[in-house]
């Protein structure tokens, strides 16, 4: 992946953002995805989107919780951007889930929440399995179609980011990283979304909406399969 990507915001798709109904629709009706690989136990957090909480991502949870996975969400609210005080109760959940019994734990994060658990993991790569993205703007955080909303609410936050800190935050952290992706993706460009091409990444294509990652059943039977791999997990 150039460091030198280019995209736009994708407004075409953005229209079609409302299948994310019919989406959580089919999701409650199955309950849980068909053929989901079964996990080994370990745990795992999930980190809402931006204005995403955990209700947002529960369709998720519960259904890697139903593989066997010991999954819970952020327990922080509403996501309404990056603070001092959401970093420090991030490191400190990682830390208290790795405290539990010693084992390292895989970060799942759909869209900034994305964003959120590669960094997390950058900073305490002793105490992360594996990084799971669903539609995050890993490579581009700026050209979304909400980005004018995100700076609204985040006064603070620069109009564009720092070309210096955009390339640190592209190369992903020294654990595996995956990243599950849809092209009619209205909120985050999907070339935006993919993981550069390194040993210990690889991405998943999808078919939905940004807004349905987290109720998409297809994601939960990706995101157990990922899961579900050893620790040292081969490339494919």
């Amino acid at each position: 992946m150039s460091d030198t990507l280019k995209v736009s915001p994708p407004w075409l798709w953005l229209p079609f953002e409302g299948r994310a109904v019919a989406e959580y629709t089919v999701g409650r009706l199955l309950r849980k995805a068909p053929e989901m690989e079964r996990g080994d136990g370990h745990r795992v957090i999930v980190i809402p989107g931006f204005l995403g909480d955990d209700a947002a991502v529960a369709p998720l949870v519960k259904a890697l919780c139903s593989t066997g996975y010991r999954c819970c969400s952020w327990g922080l609210g509403r996501n309404m951007g990056m603070t001092r005080e959401v970093g420090q109760a991030l490191n400190a959940l990682l830390d208290e889930q790795y405290a539990e019994d010693g084992e390292t734990v895989s970060l799942v994060g759909w869209s900034l929440g994305g964003v959120f658990a590669r960094e997390l993991a950058r900073r305490q790569p002793q105490k992360v399995r594996q990084v799971i993205t669903l539609g995050s703007p890993i490579q581009d955080g700026d050209n979304l179609t909400i980005s004018a909303l995100y700076r609204l609410t985040n006064r603070k936050a620069p109009k564009k980011t720092d070309p210096e800190e955009q390339a640190r935050r592209r190369e992903p952290p020294p654990v595996p990283c995956s990243a599950i992706y849809t092209r009619s993706d209205g909120i985050v460009p999907w070339k935006a979304s993919l993981e550069p091409d390194r040993p210990h990444t690889r991405n998943v294509e999808v078919r939905g909406s940004h807004f349905g990652l987290p109720v998409n059943p297809e994601v939960w039977k990706e995101c157990a399969r990922l899961l579900a791999y050893p620790k040292a997990r081969p490339r494919r």
